[in-house]
């Protein structure tokens, strides 16, 4: 089947009645409503105006270019939303917390040692000191697995004391790591 310029008309005509695709084929016999959809878009038919002859409807497919057109200045403003995220970086907080660190490099100082109360941080200090500094293969269970030093170093170990009931950490290293919430909030104020 090929479409003739009597059929592109008669699809037209209908198209601009409001009838289906599968009205329109059923109407030209021999094509699918799927090639009456296709023919449809190739000729710019896709705008629907009901009642409309075809020389109303040609009209129509001049406009279909001037949203394409519409559709370039649209990423504008998408470009000028990204003009405030230069002020969003200038936190340096954030980007240094998913920095990615090669393997190999010293670990920047971690920011939430500095919020540890001083009385957690001596009891760690003691604890440490009795720490039995096994290696990753030596945990168990009921080890603490507090780590301890740089990963990429050769002088890194876990704690390996007896841990807390339901914990992976011992007593001390729990008092770090599971800080009550409003503690937390007081001393960053």
């Amino acid at each position: 089947m090929s479409w003739t310029d009597e059929r592109v008309e008669l699809l037209k005509k209908m198209w601009g009645e409001g009838q289906s695709a599968s009205q329109i084929a059923k109407e030209l016999g021999g094509v699918t409503r799927n090639a009456v959809i296709g023919k449809v878009h190739r000729l710019g038919l896709s705008n629907r105006a009901t009642g409309a002859s075809p020389a109303k409807a040609e009209p129509k497919e001049k406009p279909a270019p001037a949203p394409k057109a519409e559709a370039k200045p649209k990423p504008a403003p998408k470009t000028e939303p990204a003009r405030p995220a230069p002020a969003a970086e200038a936190k340096p907080a954030i980007p240094a917390r998913r920095q990615i660190i090669p393997a190999g490099q010293p670990l920047p100082p971690q920011p939430s040692a500095n919020e540890i109360s001083p009385e957690a941080l001596a009891k760690v200090n003691e604890i440490e000191k009795k720490a039995k500094k096994l290696t990753l293969m030596e945990l168990t269970e009921k080890t603490c697995k507090w780590p301890v030093g740089d990963p990429a170093t050769e002088d890194f170990w876990f704690c390996g004391l007896p841990v807390e009931a339901g914990k992976p950490y011992c007593e001390a290293h729990v008092g770090v790591a599971f800080q009550p919430m409003s503690s937390r909030r007081d001393r960053r104020r």
